[in-house]
This record gives structure tokens, sequence and C-alpha cells, in this order.
């Protein structure tokens, strides 16, 4: 099923061969990983904002954010929302500043459940962008891929124009639902779906090829590939560069600082594994997702409900620790 590897030089890094076949996405909030690394796309969420917040460089960013929340807010908390908006634009237009594709800022994982209010965070992001002079079609707005965050970027994407890339992926379900909803981008985190393997069955150690994130992956890009969905597919989460080789050709993978770093140090040939045209050929049988189905194959699947409700969480946790920042400046 493979193709034959990418037709470079023995001198080409992997990252660059890699690079050829599939669109390279830097899966941090430190602005120097991406000059090094020279990303098409960059990636944020609230943990890697605050591992970015606590780095001596950024401190300008965050007394901007703050000044502005001073500004904005008539209360305490119209003043910490206002200042946390403000830090994930901000970092968002730096980033834009280095790539000279797209960033996904994401919505506060504490809104997964609420439709209306995920909505309304994703135009507020929009609009503050746009104060920035930054163009809606440079962001993507992150949603958690639960029934509500698919149904809110399914409104926003046919209502208000503005394109949505879904995160903490783990099912088929989920992505069958984000396609039918048109978003415009899925992130299935490849290596949490590993983790929960390795720590809930017998087998602790996989393969490349046999590893259970990036067959979920491949099943997912088949998928949607032969039925030509307009949304596209980015790997996310990796454990180590076996998966993401394993996954070449995918339409997009977001990748980690150490990750980029040890692909950049490799020349060893990098084959493309997925492709439009061999998922053409798979036998694929259409699914219909309703919210009743959807819910019910959430329910079946524990790796999938246990891994989305710790990721929410998770990233709840590390929002709270952003505030908690900012509330201490804001006095």
């Amino acid at each position: 099923m493979s193709e034959s590897p990418t037709k470079k030089s023995k001198m080409a890094t992997a990252l660059d061969q890699l690079k050829e076949m599939t669109v390279v996405v830097a899966d941090t909030g430190d602005f120097e990983a991406m000059k090094k690394y020279k990303p098409t796309d960059a990636t944020t969420n609230p943990s890697l904002i605050l591992q970015a917040a606590n780095m001596e460089q950024y401190s300008p960013l965050i007394e901007q954010a703050v000044e502005y929340g001073k500004k904005t807010g008539s209360n305490s908390e119209e003043k910490l929302t206002a200042a946390m908006d403000k830090l994930f634009v901000l970092f968002g237009c730096e980033i834009l500043k280095i790539v000279p594709g797209r960033v996904s800022i994401e919505v506060d994982a504490r809104l997964s459940f609420d439709k209306a209010a995920s909505v309304s965070k994703a135009r507020k992001f929009i609009s503050m962008f746009a104060e920035e002079g930054i163009n809606k079609e440079r962001i993507l707005i992150k949603l958690a891929s639960t029934w509500e965050g698919i149904s809110a970027a399914k409104e926003l994407e046919e209502e208000h124009g503005i394109h949505c890339n879904l995160t903490l992926l783990f099912s088929f379900a989920q992505a069958v639902a984000c396609a039918e909803a048109g978003v415009t981008l899925i992130s299935p985190f490849v290596g949490r779906i590993l983790d929960w393997y390795v720590a809930n069955t017998g087998q602790k150690t996989y393969e490349a090829h046999e590893d259970p994130g990036v067959k979920s992956v491949t099943k997912i890009y088949n998928y949607y590939k032969k039925f030509g969905y307009k949304t596209v597919v980015m790997g996310a989460s990796f454990r180590n560069d076996g998966e993401i080789r394993e996954l070449a050709g995918c339409d997009l993978l977001t990748i980690s600082p150490k990750l980029l770093e040890q692909l950049q140090n490799s020349s060893e040939p990098v084959t493309q594994r997925l492709s439009e045209a061999s998922a053409k050929k798979h036998d694929l049988e259409k699914v219909e997702m309703t919210e009743p189905k959807f819910r019910w194959e959430m329910n079946e699947d524990q790796m999938a409900t246990d891994k989305l409700s710790e990721g929410i969480r998770k990233f709840a946790v590390d929002a709270i620790k952003l505030e908690k920042m900012l509330v201490e400046k804001l006095k």
C-alpha cells in the first residue's frame, strides 16, 4: 500500500521530506521553535500558552493583556475574561508574524458542553483579531469534539464563515460527525490513544504501523478521502517519530519541537503512507451520524470517552492556572 520514498537527495532531512507530502504544523507556543523549524501553521492551547507565559521573553505580552483587561472590564470578572481573551489573541498575532499559514486558537474547555457560549467566544476572538488587522481566513477556532462543540462549529462554518479545528478527537464517531458538520479541520490525538491502550491493556509496546493511534487516524483519513469530505485531517499529539512517519501523506501533522528536532536531525527516507488515490480504493461503507448514534458510539468507546473527558479537564486546569497568573497581575 505504501508508495515510494520522496525523490529528494540523500542529504534532505526527514523533516524536509515530510514537508513535501504533508503540511507541517508546530505544536508549540514558543516562537523561537517556530522560527527554527519553519512550519506552515501553528496551533495553541491553554497548556502551551501557560508554558510560554512562564518564559521571561513573553512577559511583555502578559503585561499588554493585563492592561487591556484593566481598561476593558467594568468589574474583576470582566477584566479577567478580557485579559485572557487578549492574551490568546496576542500570542496568535505574534505567531502569524512567523508562520505563513494559520494559527489555531482554543475556545475555553469549560465551554465544551455549551454550544451558544462557544459560538459567542469564537466570534469574539475573530472580532479581536480583526481589530489587530488579522483576516479570519488565517484563524482556526479550536473546539473540543463534543456533540455541542461540533454543533457550534457547524454554525460557525455555515453562518459566519469562521473556520474551525475540532480537537480532542479520539473516535471514528467524532470524526464522522465533524465531517458531516462541514468543519474545516480535525485534530485526532494519536499519542493519547496510544497512552490509553498502554495503560489499560496487557500490551505495553507497539510497532509504529500497529500503533492504535496511527490506525485510528489512517481509518479516518481513508474514510474522508473515499467519500470526498472537505474536512482535512491533522494528526496530533505524537509520542515518537515512528507515529509521524506512519502518517506521512496525511493532510497536516502538528508536531512538538522535540520531535521536529528529531526529524530535522535525521536523513532516513520518509515513505508516503497515506494518499487520496490509495484511499479511494478502500472498500468502505458510508456512515450517517445522528446525535443519538454519536452519543451511543461514544458511550461504547471507553478509550474515546476517557480521553475526551480527561483532555477537557486538563485544558480547563491549565486555563485556571493562567487565570490565576493574570488575577495577580490585575491586582
